[in-house]
């Protein structure tokens, strides 16, 4: 096993250096804790940026691994396969939608959206139906169509001209969206709750406003749920506790239990936008990366995961709050489920620095925002464990 400065060594002379990495090289885990080389144990509150829902070696999860490698892995969209099937029935259901494409990640599930959007149409308005409306604060990848959707500069600098007819509007704001939609907009893409962007929610109005006037305006509504998505609110789908249905729904991140596989679900009048040798992938939908998912849903029904995620998330946002109440640096505390967030007036990277010296992996994002992402294991014990150790940073303070 290396050691951690050999670890880093490596990835400094070899690796393009697009990441900003925490001091931090894990080894392995279980449940909802990490192991690093050296040794030290954390908890983990990160969850691979919200992959890792079912925590780290789940032993149904691992077992299927097993299983399915011994027999094949890989065999290309060329040919059939059990378990594609089965997982897009699964989605269908679960999400009361009709078609699935599946790919390798969120970034791709967003591409084919938007490739699925502006063929719907170009069928239904011709080219000049084209234009796609998104929201300030949003975040959606980092490939050329999905950076074009993403608000923020700093993610957008230096790769000009990104795709053009991109509008952002206001979260929230819906006057500002019914100004923006018209009947050139070909789709509508927006977070039910933005992530990166700092756990921003769309309100129950504005949602509503969007699906309107897409139906008015014959655009599609796309819906991406990759990090809210699969369970982490709450419901198997944030969308469901709007009580508004999107045209198209994007998922990823947990899936596959953190093997790499994403896809989007679309309605039934979307599914001859694309047709045979439009869109495609070698790697998405494979035999392990299907059989793994199957079994995800199996272990958040069989082990009534949903249910510990409302009441485990709703005692994780009762002691946030309790944090709030106690100390003036808190200006918010906000979402539901396993996708939480403290604001606080400072910016929060040096909290996660402290943090990880008291065990506990936590994430910054927008600068001054504490990101929790915990896996669906977590139980009050953990939160406990947490709020203790952000009460103590709050009174230090860490710069």
């Amino acid at each position: 096993m290396s050691t951690y400065e050999e670890i880093v060594d490596r990835e400094r002379h070899y690796l393009l250096q697009t990441y900003s990495r925490y001091p931090l090289a894990i080894e392995s885990g279980k449940g909802v804790y990490v192991k690093d080389v050296r040794g030290n144990k954390y908890l983990d509150l990160v969850g691979g940026i919200g992959v890792n829902a079912l925590g780290y070696a789940h032993k149904r999860i691992v077992n299927v691994i097993k299983d399915q490698a011994g027999k094949v892995i890989h065999t290309s969209n060329l040919y059939y396969h059990d378990y594609q099937g089965l997982l897009a029935r699964k989605l269908c259901e679960v999400s009361d939608m009709s078609r699935v494409f599946f790919c390798n990640s969120g970034t791709e599930a967003i591409e084919g959206a938007l490739k699925l959007a502006r063929a719907a149409g170009h069928a239904s308005g011709g080219e000049s139906k084209c234009r796609l409306v998104a929201l300030e604060g949003s975040f959606h990848g980092r490939t050329f169509g999905a950076l074009s959707l993403t608000a923020n500069p700093k993610y957008r600098q230096d790769f000009a001209p990104l795709l053009e007819g991109v509008q952002f509007v206001k979260l929230n704001d819906v006057e500002s969206l019914r100004a923006a939609v018209s009947d050139a907009t070909c789709a509508i893409v927006l977070e039910p709750i933005q992530g990166e962007g700092g756990i921003h929610e769309c309100t129950p109005e504005f949602l509503r406003a969007a699906r309107e006037l897409a139906d008015r305006h014959k655009a599609v509504l796309v819906l991406d749920e990759i990090q809210c998505g699969l369970g982490r609110t709450g419901t198997m789908f944030a969308f469901q506790q709007y009580g508004v249905k999107p045209d198209v729904v994007t998922v990823a991140k947990p899936i596959a239990a953190g093997l790499p596989l994403g896809a989007f679900i679309a309605r039934e009048e979307l599914a001859g936008a694309i047709t045979a040798g439009k869109h495609g992938t070698t790697f998405g939908g494979g035999p392990l990366v299907c059989r793994v998912a199957l079994e995800y849903f199996a272990v958040l029904e069989e082990e009534g995961l949903l249910e510990q995620v409302n009441r485990v998330g709703a005692y994780l946002h009762q002691k946030l709050e309790e944090l709030k109440s106690n100390f003036a640096s808190v200006r918010q505390v906000r979402g539901r489920g396993m996708m939480q967030a403290i604001e606080l007036d400072v910016p929060t990277r040096p909290f996660v620095d402290a943090a990880m010296a008291e065990g506990v992996l936590i994430n910054s994002t927008a600068e001054t925002v504490i990101r929790l992402l915990p896996p669906f294991l977590l139980e009050e014990k953990h939160v406990d464990k947490a709020a203790k150790v952000l009460r103590k940073l709050l009174k230090k303070r860490p710069a």
